[in-house]
């Protein structure tokens, strides 16, 4: 083996190990939103990563936008639908003006009814911004649609979940 490919090697693991360390918790919280089996939320991570070692190239490695596609597709192929999770209604509640930590039952009912409510579009929006953190341009770019068109999307279903949150009691 000569010099330079050992130095490359050495580069794209260490490229991989800085990848791997920056993005595998917000991988593994954008796959726990779909998966509620911690082996399965495993194997899927592990097959992200994988196809992420397997397809690195050095010069221009992969970022988040691009391991939550790999995660995406991978899901995809799943039977089951997306459901929002305990978690994902408190994080919605609180983003939307909810007393932190205060949804209990009866709020969740509200938030998972409002939520339910919304376009799958407008769901999947909610669930990027407020349970994976993404901005509105790492939105589009991850959907590759345009900025405003996911900016609109964005208002309409926060106004939207907002108005039927308080016409159910006010949990917003």
């Amino acid at each position: 083996m000569s010099g330079g490919s050992h130095d490359r090697e050495t580069r794209r693991n260490e490229i991989f190990n800085r990848i791997f360390d920056e993005h595998w918790a917000p991988v593994r919280h954008h796959i726990e939103w779909i998966v509620d089996d911690d082996a399965e939320v495993s194997e899927v991570l592990s097959e992200v990563f994988l196809l992420a070692w397997s397809r690195l190239d050095p010069d221009r490695p992969m970022g988040r936008i691009w391991l939550l596609r790999a995660a995406d597709r991978r899901l995809r192929g799943r039977a089951r639908r997306p459901r929002p999770r305990t978690k994902m209604l408190e994080v919605v509640h609180e983003e939307l003006g909810g007393e932190p930590h205060r949804i209990g039952p009866v709020g969740r009912a509200a938030v998972l009814d409002a939520f339910t409510a919304l376009s799958a579009r407008e769901r999947r929006i909610i669930m990027l911004t407020y349970w994976d953190g993404l901005s509105v341009g790492d939105i589009a770019e991850m959907l590759r649609t345009p900025h405003a068109g996911v900016s609109r999307t964005l208002r309409r279903a926060q106004e939207r979940l907002r108005i039927r949150l308080n016409a159910e009691g006010g949990t917003g």
